[in-house]
């Protein structure tokens, strides 16, 4: 730290300039209160870019020991080499991963969930399908804003996070808002999920695109990057079926995403009605659990203040194992729990009612294989 001569302690820069003293010193702001002088002789282009590199390289520094374990105990999700949007350099590669998950095709999947939810050529029959199988699928079961750069917070966050699969390669979104719709973040939070559309097949590699932004005004090209790039996941190194949590770090901050692989796995779709109302709105939360990972996965936090559907959910459930779902209702008098359980089987579907003092609310879970 260096001293003044009245004996008042300023901030040493990192290059050992002063602090920018008068209204006319030229500067850039380098985080929240640090205003860096920028010596003569240097441009403004050339001070940006100095402090961009040499963030990047203690990152590089900070985030890794020696033998490559991360530094502060946290695993990073992988990032493939030519997958980053803003450049471009996605679309410049045609071979290997960039054509085999068809990159360039930039449409959302075109498969639908529960496609063999009521079979016709079941064997010996419906019941007691021998037919049909379950198959190795991922479950997401929450992305979190782990890290803001700028240690500014909130920040309005927009973007999207998408799965490829080998079943058809279209981007199945798990996270998707424009910019024009962004959600507003704090720090440490949970991002809402939107996704994904369907079950989520892992007998191959599994590839999960992404790029978010923090808005910052009115034209895009003030936005900052949050994250961009594509990590992939394999079934062969994936093998204990229990839930972990990579970091996906990015330019202006990072994300956490916590994901398992479940074997022997089927598609739930949760459908759930808020069928009456009684007296004023109340706040509900619905959450799922599956059986053998201790993990929950929030499929809606919101305010309901009449009759309405919720959005249907897609969850991988393991076969002949059983998930939970869990409403909890937040009123004036308190918070009320209701559990409701559901058998994983590969086709068909199950109902049913659940009653508060402030609603009635009915679930209906369908079940179907992959394929």
């Amino acid at each position: 730290m260096a001293s003044s001569s009245n004996g008042e302690r300023k901030r040493a820069r990192p290059d050992g300039r002063r602090r920018p003293s008068a209204a006319t010193d030229e500067y850039i702001m380098i985080g929240p209160n640090e205003p860096f002088a920028i010596p003569p002789g240097m441009s403004r282009e050339e001070a940006i870019r100095f402090f961009q590199e040499a963030e990047q390289a203690a990152k590089k520094v900070i985030a890794l020991y020696g033998d490559g374990r991360p530094a502060d105990g946290i695993p990073r999700a992988s990032h493939l080499p030519n997958s980053c949007h803003r450049d471009g350099s996605i679309y410049t590669v045609n071979f290997g991963w960039h054509v085999d998950y068809c990159i360039s095709d930039r449409t959302e999947t075109q498969l639908e969930p529960m496609m063999l939810a009521e079979p016709t050529d079941c064997q010996p029959n419906r019941e007691t399908c021998d037919f049909h199988f379950a198959d190795p699928m991922m479950q997401i079961f929450s992305l979190k804003l782990a890290k803001i750069s700028s240690g500014i917070s909130p920040i309005q966050l927009y973007g999207y996070l998408a799965v490829r699969d080998i079943r058809d390669s279209g981007l199945n979104y798990i996270f998707n808002r424009s910019r024009d719709d962004p959600i507003t973040i704090n720090e440490g939070s949970l991002i809402e999920m939107t996704g994904p559309k369907r079950g989520i097949g892992m007998s191959c590699d599994v590839l999960i695109e992404y790029d978010m932004k923090i808005k910052k005004g009115g034209k895009e090209e003030e936005d900052l990057q949050l994250i961009d790039g594509v990590s992939d996941y394999s079934a062969v190194y994936n093998t204990s079926c229990k839930a972990f949590m990579n970091r996906i770090d990015g330019d202006g901050g990072s994300v956490d995403i916590t994901l398992a692989l479940i074997r022997r796995a089927v598609e739930a779709m949760i459908e759930v009605v808020v069928s009456e109302v009684y007296n004023e709105g109340f706040d509900l939360c619905l959450s799922s659990f599956v059986s053998g990972i201790g993990k929950e996965i929030q499929l809606f936090h919101g305010v309901v203040d009449e009759p309405c559907g919720l959005r249907r959910s897609v969850v991988a459930v393991a076969l002949d194992t059983l998930m939970e779902l869990k409403f909890k209702v937040c009123h004036g008098c308190g918070e009320i729990e209701r559990c409701a359980n559901f058998k994983a089987i590969k086709h068909g579907s199950v109902s049913q009612d659940i009653k508060f003092d402030q609603a009635s609310i009915s679930v209906k879970v369908t079940w179907s294989t992959l394929l």
